[in-house]
């Protein structure tokens, strides 16, 4: 049996011992390779064995033996080769055309590793790693033939360390698993406002006091002044990477095959810097700016003396100047950045902050180096050889890229792991939103806007964890896997094969992977997702359900009664018609897991009728627009699925025409409150009726009982009696007077 240990680099033997046995091994790999052939027999592995390797592949092989606990790697000729093992060759490139592609063949006698290059080699010893632990029995592996190679050549994970600080002990343990998934792109966001995290020699302060902070809760310290303390001072949080760590974390990283590319905050969330280095700000004052003032020339000179030092322990070809959420304020009233926009015949602030880029993007190539940059970088004109890391959705990415722009695409609803997995009440806190896996899996990097060659500037994507709410590694892991596992298929594997069913059939075994590992992941969930699909012209619902659980006992009602053992058994997508309600829960071993989850079928009055918007409803957040507030389907737990439609205006105004008069029962509409990002309940909501859609009466006002206090996630319904009325025009008005946005998602009205 392989011995357990903290890292994913596990003991590994390495000797033959014949079997003709079928296999019977698990080969349920993630990202799923191009190829696998199952053959006969088994390759026994024991302590006594050794590796061999051609000298071109030594650095690999020797990652390999010391991880296996072996005698550093033979060359022996085969011919000469006596005893059974794992065996390094290179082949010509016209064996394998990729660079990055590799070829194992795994036989009762030996363990064949193949590969042009050391890229590729690394990528097949990751395969390696993951079939031992993969297996029931780790001393056995299946006799299989893979063929592999990645779909896109930037596989990225970005880790916010400014917010929460975690040690350089930690990032090694963080690059290990996502090397094990073949990520190969580690963006580390060193700097930002909450602090300063890298040792930089000309600037001493910048590690002495902007990487420390008064409080080590992140919120805390957000809403209690911001201010920064002073290493050793006792009550002091945060903490820095020295230059000697930084670069044995790079040199760590390069040895398992993953670039380290560095983060350094311009010209915005730079609070840190400019209050150790006020004269940098338009103001001169310490706490009053975030951005750097690009009228002064001393700006520059700081800018250019930290990446010096930065590139010379980095040697990355991008470096990553972030470029996003600049507020341009003190820019519009400072003399030397007006005079800067009139000096350099600038057309306005946006122009400005692209003179910035590019002044910094020139520097960068004089090095021989590219700038990497948030996709704000495109406002004002993008720098010319600059990549755009597309955040805000996708058309920054799509943009650049038909700009001719290499891009690597990062949008919010796929790839931030700093959302929900499942019902915020159950989790650890987060940001909002709301991300779960199979979502993770859904998402395409290539946009179908872009034609071929557009879309060959798309050179992969990224996961962003931004640590506001994640202040340990256990939290951390907690919000990566197994999301992660998810966008390695997404980035590496080819589409034709692309199945969420055959994806959700492999994780199941990458569950024992992760425990044997100590990851502490996320559990998947009990909850059921109920789908309706509406036929609004017959009246009739098909009903569909899914869970995180694989292969489970789903148990429903029709009456809003809790399922129970003997309910009816749920065996695929079944009709309902008229109105019901849906109730649906999961059984094993005959006990009902977690909560059940309810949704009312409304075959409601104003199904498919006509929205009048009194005001305009957000451009962000359009869900289904004009169908949105009448189309049958509630919201889910994030505002950002396509049903719940933003207002970020003054209010929610809508009027529903319903054809004619009708006499009228009840009417209510459902809002939700996400304060971290924004998301306020409306203050009120009136409903006023009309006969000619002109003169219109007040029926009632329901106020909101829900406190701005309250950030967790919480819904409303604002319910309204309208018994003994009749109307054609029903307006309902909800105010917004916390400035954010509203979002609602399905107006019932019987």
């Amino acid at each position: 049996m392989l011995k357990r240990c903290a890292s994913v680099l596990l003991f590994i033997a390495c000797y033959g011992m014949s079997s003709h046995a079928q296999s019977t091994g698990n080969l349920d790999l993630i990202p799923r390779p191009s190829s696998i052939v199952v053959t006969q027999g088994t390759f026994a592995i024991t302590a006594q064995s050794k590796v061999y390797t051609s000298p071109v592949f030594t650095p690999v092989a020797a990652l390999f033996a010391e991880a296996a606990h072996l005698p550093k790697p033979q060359f022996s000729p085969l011919k000469t080769r006596s005893v059974q093992c794992f065996i390094f060759l290179p082949v010509d490139k016209t064996v394998l055309p990729d660079s990055a592609g590799y070829q194992i063949k795994i036989t009762p006698h030996a363990v064949f590793i193949t590969a042009c290059t050391q890229t590729g080699a690394l990528n097949a010893v990751q395969t390696l790693l993951q079939l031992i632990l993969l297996q029931p029995d780790q001393s056995t592996l299946p006799c299989a033939e893979i063929t592999d190679h990645p779909r896109f050549s930037y596989r990225g994970v970005h880790l916010d360390v400014s917010r929460n600080f975690f040690p350089a002990s930690y990032i090694k343990r963080f690059i290990d698993l996502m090397a094990l998934y073949k990520m190969n792109t580690f963006h580390w966001h060193l700097t930002d406002g909450a602090g300063w995290r890298l040792e930089i020699k000309h600037y001493p302060a910048l590690t002495q006091i902007a990487a420390w902070r008064d409080y080590a809760v992140w919120k805390d310290w957000w809403a209690k002044g911001r201010r920064y303390s002073h290493e050793g001072d006792p009550n002091a949080y945060g903490g820095y990477y020295t230059q000697a760590e930084a670069r044995e974390i790079v040199a760590y990283a390069a040895q398992r095959g993953i670039t380290v590319i560095p983060e350094i905050e311009m010209p915005g969330h730079s609070e840190e810097v400019l209050a150790v280095y006020p004269q940098l700000s338009c103001s001169g004052i310490p706490y009053k700016n975030s951005e750097f003032c690009l009228g002064n020339d001393s700006t520059f000179t700081f800018l250019e003396n930290v990446l010096s030092e930065v590139m010379d322990i980095f040697p990355s070809t991008y470096i990553h100047i972030g470029g996003d959420e600049a507020n341009k304020k003190a820019w519009k009233t400072c003399p030397k950045c007006q005079q800067r926009i009139h000096t350099e015949n600038l057309k306005d602030e946006n122009g400005l902050q692209s003179y910035g880029v590019r002044r910094m993007e020139k520097f960068l190539i004089k090095h021989k180096r590219k700038l990497l940059g948030w996709d704000e970088i495109l406002e004002g004109g993008l720098a010319p050889e600059a990549t755009v890391m597309s955040w805000r959705g996708e058309s920054g990415g799509i943009a650049a890229a038909k700009e001719g722009h290499d891009v690597i695409m990062t949008p919010g609803g796929y790839c931030y792991f700093d959302s929900y997995q499942a019902d915020p009440a159950t989790q650890p806190a987060a940001i909002g939103g709301y991300l779960p896996v199979d979502k993770v899996y859904s998402y395409e990097p290539v946009p179908k806007e872009l034609n071929a060659t557009e879309a060959a500037h798309v050179l992969g994507a990224q996961a962003n964890i931004w640590t506001e709410y994640i202040p340990i590694p256990s939290h951390l892991e907690y919000m990566t896997y197994p999301r992660l596992l998810a966008l390695s298929e997404v980035v590496w594997s080819d589409t034709v094969h692309k199945n969420i069913d055959d994806f959700r059939k492999r994780l199941q075994s990458h569950y024992l992977l992760l425990q044997r590992l100590n990851v502490n992941y996320y559990r998947p969930s009990y909850d059921v997702t109920i789908h309706p699909n509406i036929d609004y012209a017959h009246k009739r619902t098909a009903v569909s359900f899914s869970t995180e659980q694989y292969q489970p006992q789903i148990r429903y009602t029709l009456d809003g009664t809790i399922p129970g053992n003997h309910s009816k058994l749920y065996t695929g997508t079944f009709d309902v018609s008229g109105s019901a309600t849906v109730t649906a829960a999961i059984f094993k071993d005959t006990v009902l897991q977690g909560k059940p989850a309810v949704l009312p079928i409304d075959d409601h009055k104003a199904i498919g009728k006509k929205v009048i918007y009194n005001l305009p409803y957000s451009k962000s957040y359009p869900a289904q627009k004009e169908a949105t507030l009448v189309n049958g389907y509630r919201g889910s737990l994030t505002y950002g699925d396509g049903q719940w439609q933003g207002f970020d205006g003054e209010a929610m105004d809508v009027t529903i025409d319903m054809d004619q008069e009708i006499p009228l029962n009840n009417l209510s509409v459902s809002f939700m409150q996400l304060t971290g990002p924004g998301v306020y309940m409306p203050a009120f909501v009136e409903v006023s009726i009309s006969a000619d859609g002109k003169k219109f009466r007040q029926i009632d006002r329901v106020n909101n009982d829900v406190p701005t206090t309250t950030a967790t996630l919480t819904f409303k319904d604002f319910r309204f009696d309208l018994s003994g009325q009749k109307a054609r025009y029903i307006r309902i008005y909800a105010k917004n007077t916390q400035h954010g946005f509203m979002f609602a998602d399905e107006i019932i009205i019987y």
